[in-house]
């Protein structure tokens, strides 16, 4: 009896424990099971980095299967090629993606204005706007001047391209061919009102709250949205990404171009240097990577270009300054216009960065030419040269030819007027192999040492208040 009495307390206790672990793993299992909602943020330019960086977002909510991948939107415009692949990327994603256009003050201009039409769900914050969808045509001076007829070509294509987006989402067509043809633009309260975007949300856990229950359709078929509570994880650019986009920043492209161009001109005045020419080689190369991302002025490369060479040449040349001036007008005027500011004034060079960066290369060609100007002016003391206007002694009369002692050395001399006696002091005047051309050194120049000498130990003594004592007149 107390045996079955045991087992029975046995059973219970085991029972109580399998409870008790199911209870700490349930926790565990619906978080698990809980929807997940990607989040990617874009603030800047749309640029192939951007592009690259919302593939892989949107590749990675698929293949966990993710509830929903919000793009926090806020960006000026950038380029078509890139708009248009993020779009396509959009419209064939198996998981609903929703443009934010947040935080508040953010905007979605020109190309966000298209990204924006394109989401499953659009959205805004408070205080943000949408709108400047005019497209621009760039060529290599930057903002091309298009014919009439060209002209309308690329906006009716806009146009048709934005209304498809519109229709296909079911959002305000008219307005957005009004955002094509005259950039007009809208902020978040009057964009929900005129159905161009789906709602407002102050906040990423308001807009989750706000889309939760809503019906989108996909590449796969309708999708009712479960993002009430959905776990937020946040897809930050990868360190590569983060690399690619800086480099995209027309102050560090500019940059990047001006030690370029130090590095090769280090390189080139003194060869054989090898790392100064590496680097700036790297330098110019990246420099070249962020500058084909924006709308530069080639113009302005070539100028700068031109600057470095006249920097290098008023090393070699006697211009007396002149060539270092001009390559510091033609940095300077490169600068300003490196950077087509019409097509896109958000792209522009920090005017602050220009004077700081043309002030240092203003400051170090200044020294460097100077330098060389010294050295050239500075009189040449070694070799047969560095014996030109040497003073040295007559060890053997000069008539006219002799020994003469010069730097230390005995030189066979020639005297250049007259006889010349022995322990004068004469002035090399030429140097012809190993004989020398001498004068006489002038009477004012010659050196006073003998006076000098039996001068001292007067003053010594009128400093130690000694005197010589009287000779003595006798023996003792």
């Amino acid at each position: 009896m107390a045996k079955n009495s045991n087992q029975g307390y046995g059973a219970v206790y085991l029972f109580a424990l399998l409870l008790v672990l199911a209870l700490l793993a349930l926790p565990q299992a619906v978080r698990a099971q809980a929807p997940k909602a990607y989040l990617a943020t874009v603030r800047g330019p749309i640029n192939p980095v951007v592009e690259s960086y919302l593939g892989r977002v949107i590749s990675t909510a698929e293949a966990s299967g993710a509830e929903a991948v919000i793009i926090a939107l806020d960006t000026p415009g950038g380029l078509d090629s890139s708009m248009r692949a993020i779009i396509q990327r959009i419209l064939a994603s198996r998981v609903p993606v929703v443009v934010y256009v947040y935080p508040p003050g953010a905007r979605a201009g020109s190309a966000g204005t298209y990204i924006t039409y394109a989401a499953h769900v659009a959205a805004m914050a408070p205080n943000s706007n949408i709108g400047s969808a005019t497209p621009v045509a760039l060529g290599e001076g930057g903002e091309q001047q298009m014919s009439p007829e060209m002209k309308a070509k690329v906006v009716n294509d806009a146009v048709a391209f934005i209304r498809g987006l519109a229709q296909q989402r079911g959002r305000n067509a008219d307005w957005a061919e009004k955002a094509v043809r005259e950039g007009a633009n809208l902020p978040a309260d009057e964009a929900a009102i005129q159905g161009v975007v789906d709602l407002v949300a102050k906040d990423i856990p308001d807009l989750l709250a706000k889309i939760d229950s809503r019906t989108v359709r996909t590449v796969e078929g309708d999708r009712r949205l479960r993002t009430q509570g959905a776990e937020v994880v946040t897809e930050n650019m990868n360190l590569g990404e983060e690399f690619l986009y800086i480099l995209s920043d027309p102050n560090i492209a500019y940059i990047l171009l001006s030690l370029g161009m130090l590095g090769i001109f280090f390189e080139l005045s003194n060869p054989g240097a090898i790392f100064p020419g590496v680097l700036g080689g790297i330098f110019l190369l990246m420099a070249f990577y962020g500058l084909g991302m924006l709308p530069v002025n080639w113009v302005g490369v070539l100028l700068i270009a031109l600057a470095f060479v006249l920097f290098i040449a008023d090393l070699f040349v006697t211009s007396h300054g002149v060539l270092t001036v001009g390559g510091l007008v033609a940095f300077l005027l490169g600068s300003l216009v490196l950077i087509n500011t019409a097509s896109a004034p958000y792209l522009a060079i920090s005017l602050p960065v220009i004077v700081a960066v043309a002030a240092c290369v203003a400051g170090f060609f200044i020294f460097a030419v100077g330098a060389v100007w010294r050295a050239r002016r500075r009189k040449v003391v070694t070799g047969a040269e560095g014996l030109v206007g040497s003073v040295g002694e007559v060890r053997s009369p000069l008539n006219p030819t002799g020994l003469v002692l010069v730097q230390g050395e005995l030189w066979k001399a020639t005297s250049v007027e007259g006889p010349i006696e022995a322990g004068e002091q004469v002035v090399v005047t030429a140097v012809d192999g190993l004989r020398l051309s001498v004068k006489r050194l002038p009477a004012a120049e010659q050196p006073q040492e003998q006076e000098s000498q039996r001068a001292v130990p007067s003053r010594e003594a009128e400093k130690t208040g000694l005197e010589r004592p009287p000779a003595k007149k006798g023996a003792y």
